[in-house]
């Protein structure tokens, strides 16, 4: 038995950010099929003496007990908060017209932190980070305004089907509009206050978000590979723009990304180059069955009379919101000839066809549940490699990128336990990379205690010969509320010397510092985290993202604004390693466009490979003392004085990397200390 859907006619259907699904596709497909449904939200620090890290007994050795992110009282701008290893500097939120809309995600450049927004983006100064500065913000709607810079380039994602070409705010009402904007807007920033749109280009599934590429190689160019989720754009809206497979039309706007070429002397000029078809031969992946807890909601839904659906191959289940259940109702009173409230027999009706009708839909909108993803949600470059990690849906994948405008594929993984591949981060020597899984697609509760650890976590795999082996998961080590959404989400590496440090988002799992210097043994170092926005219901908030730069951890707040913090001295992470890791300063900062970390000669450096030596066991005390001497007495002296001491150094310490335990961390300290020999 079926019947007719309606939707507005000639009118595109707003679609909702976050669904949760196996593919973008499919999420899409739901969002088409419940068109009714509501939708989702939418510094300097003190110089360290010689003997600072003597001893490693500080504050911080072992996480607090019990966990003070259990409890917290709910608030939007008043939320209790827990905090371990980390100072909040400050939290500011959105100007009028951002307020209650998604803060995204943040690109760097200078002292400043350009923050995406659904309604546009804001530039905020973070010159004192106390109290962060709005230095512009720009009312220009698009989903989900990804951001990047490039010099005096600032580019933004656009997806959403009411983004205008002119920055409106109106939206677009027609299926099929000249006035639609759906992929890369470039603005102008070479007046920080003051950007100009000078640009954009058109792409056919839209932007959800894009990487910068900076090629070494190509001194006249920048590119960006462009990752967009929606379904195919009418051909009628943009000439080329084909949804059929790839098999029945070899010029499909599927199972490709989009490479554009920026020419930096006319950047009015950007252009897509190439559209790489990097999921050739991908079938679909292996997936998970529904989490216990909702398999609870589900029947917890019946019970109640409330209609939900399980969406195929995900094991996610949808709640449909009473207004649209009260169309779908009202469609089957007419279709009997009925009038007045539907009947028991009329709600019957609709339970056993909602998995029908989404079937049906996936059917007519050409989504096959045997075929491998149609496009990356994320990719993270790391030009210096000549790599990416490409974070397509279904599978995590490991380019080639030395030719930028011909990325392939090198290798591809899959997981039963992941549901939706988001983004990928790799360590700083290319040797691992970490995919996070956006389970719930980040508008849902997935970090519950009924939630299995491995659903929902970062993978980790080592990189070995051009393949990527399994390590290991991390996965915020703390139970979330249902009132609380919880997704791995994004962040970047911290620059500690010899260590692999990664901050990152959880939305309202707050953030997470942790360490995978051993890929099989990752773990937390410090956090922050609020109570949920509401304490009655999920409300859309927590970080999107979360960065290391210069210094500062930046968080962008879903809900609520700008966070800014610093690192805090403790066992794990001494204050030679925080004064290490702020010796390296960027000029700007895209977290999908990895730079490689370089620490320029310094005694923070040298100092934080001791104290790693001393907390790994790797030498004895005494010989640890008798390190940190050295190294003091060099820093009081200079010229040749100060490199006779310190080659003196390096060359015992040469001799003794064989018979250390902790052999990788001695050679560490010998490059340092023989660079700050020849400073």
């Amino acid at each position: 038995m079926t019947f007719p859907i309606s939707r507005p006619s000639g009118a595109a259907s707003h679609v909702p950010s976050r669904i949760p699904a196996r593919a973008g596709i499919l999420a899409l497909v739901l969002a088409a099929l419940l068109a009714a449904t509501a939708c989702a939200s939418s510094t300097a620090s003190p110089a360290s003496s010689p003997g600072a890290s003597a001893s490693l007994a500080g504050g911080g050795a072992t996480p607090p007990s019990p966990d003070p992110r259990i409890g917290l009282g709910a608030g939007l701008l008043d939320a209790e908060e827990a905090i371990w290893n980390l100072r909040k500097l400050s939290s500011t939120p959105p100007p009028a017209d951002f307020i209650g809309v998604t803060n995204s995600d943040l690109a760097f450049t200078g002292p400043y932190a350009v923050q995406g927004n659904y309604n546009g983006f804001m530039i905020w100064d973070l010159t004192d980070p106390v109290a962060p500065a709005l230095a512009t913000s720009i009312l220009c709607p698009a989903s989900q305004s990804d951001v990047s810079v490039y010099g005096n380039l600032l580019f933004v994602s656009g997806e959403g089907l009411e983004g205008r070409l002119d920055c409106g705010t109106d939206g677009v009402s027609t299926a099929v509009s000249p006035d639609r904007l759906r992929g890369i807007r470039i603005f102008d920033i070479s007046d920080i206050s003051n950007p100009e749109y000078i640009a954009n280009v058109q792409t056919c599934r839209g932007s959800h978000t894009h990487t910068v590429l900076e090629h070494p190689g190509d001194l006249e160019n920048v590119y960006i590979y462009v990752s967009g989720s929606a379904p195919v754009r009418p051909e009628e809206e943009l000439e080329g723009c084909i949804d059929a497979p790839p098999e029945v039309d070899p010029e499909s706007a599927l199972f490709r990304i989009e490479v554009i070429q920026v020419p930096l002397a006319n950047p009015e000029a950007a252009a897509i180059v190439n559209s790489p078809r990097i999921f050739e031969d991908l079938v679909a992946p292996p997936t998970h069955g529904p989490a216990p807890a909702d398999l609870e909601i589900l029947e917890e839904a019946r019970e109640r009379g409330v209609f939900a659906v399980q969406i195929p191959g995900t094991g996610e289940v949808y709640v449909l919101p009473q207004e649209g259940a009260d169309r779908f109702l009202s469609q089957i009173v007419a279709q009997r000839g009925g009038s007045g409230p539907p009947t028991v027999a009329d709600s019957t009706a609709l339970r056993e066809m909602l998995p029908l009708m989404l079937e049906q839909s996936m059917a007519e909108s050409g989504f096959d549940p045997e075929a491998g993803p149609t496009q990356c949600h994320d990719i993270t470059v790391y030009p210096a490699l000549g790599i990416a990690g490409g974070a397509c849906e279904g599978y995590g994948l490991l380019l080639d990128i030395t030719d930028p405008i011909n990325p392939r594929r090198m290798d591809a993984v899959a997981d039963s336990n992941f549901a939706y591949w988001h983004s990928a981060t790799f360590n700083n020597d290319g040797t691992t990379v970490l995919f996070t899984d956006e389970w719930g697609g980040g508008g849902a509760p997935k970090c519950r205690d009924t939630d299995p650890y491995e659903w929902g976590a970062n993978a980790i795999f080592s990189i070995e010969n051009g393949t990527m082996r399994f390590r290991s998961y991390y996965k915020l080590p703390v139970a979330q509320t249902e009132e609380e959404n919880c997704v791995a989400h994004n962040g970047s590496l911290v620059p500690v010397p010899g260590r692999d440090i990664k901050v990152q988002a959880w939305y309202q799992g707050g953030i997470s510092i942790f360490d995978f210097t051993d890929p099989e043994n990752p773990y937390e170092i410090a956090f922050h985290d609020r109570g949920p926005v509401n304490p009655d219901r999920m409300e859309m908030g927590g970080s999107w993202s979360v960065y290391w730069y210069n210094g500062l951890i930046v968080s962008s707040e879903i809900a609520r604004g700008l966070d800014v913090f610093e690192l805090e001295p403790s066992y794990h992470l001494t204050r030679n390693e925080i004064d290490a890791a702020l010796t390296v300063q960027w000029e700007e900062f895209n977290p999908q466009g990895q730079p490689r970390i370089v620490w320029p000669p310094s005694f923070p450096r040298a100092r934080a490979l001791v104290d790693q030596l001393q907390r790994s066991g790797g030498m004895s005390d005494a010989r640890i003392a008798a390190i940190r001497q050295v190294l003091a007495n060099a820093e009081g002296a200079s010229g040749a004085a100060r490199a006779e001491a310190l080659n003196g150094l390096a060359s015992e310490l040469r001799g003794e990397a064989g018979s250390s335990s902790d052999s990788r961390r001695v050679s560490l300290l010998v490059e340092a200390v023989e660079e700050l020999a020849g400073a």
